[in-house]
């Protein structure tokens, strides 16, 4: 289980949804292991499935075709630029955290 310090930040479910659809789309389960593999933090499926709704009504996602038992999702061109943005704006923000602290190379 991740320390509390570890999630401060960058648990939203719709950065973390928007983050693991970067590299194509996948549908709800495979989402909650790419988010899991890559932060420790594991999404839930009303979490999940509330922050979709959300991010597919703000025209961020889409839902593409895919069989029967799985819906799979994908970012949008407008959630390619919120994403890209988003992420921008935290690494402005990290780098100048670490520079603060002292850390070498920020």
């Amino acid at each position: 289980m991740p320390r509390q310090r570890d999630r401060v930040g960058w648990a939203d479910p719709g950065l973390l949804i928007l983050a693991s659809l970067a590299d194509g789309a996948k549908h709800g389960y495979a989402i909650i292991k790419d988010v899991e593999e890559q932060t420790s933090i594991r999404l839930g499926p009303g979490t999940l499935y509330a922050a979709i709704s959300r991010l597919e009504g703000s025209g961020l996602v889409a839902a593409v075709d895919g069989d029967e038992r799985r819906r799979p999702y994908r970012l949008t061109v407008e959630g390619q630029a919120v994403l890209d943005d988003r992420l921008r704006a935290m690494a402005r923000f990290a780098r100048a955290g670490l520079t603060r602290l002292g850390v070498a190379g920020a």
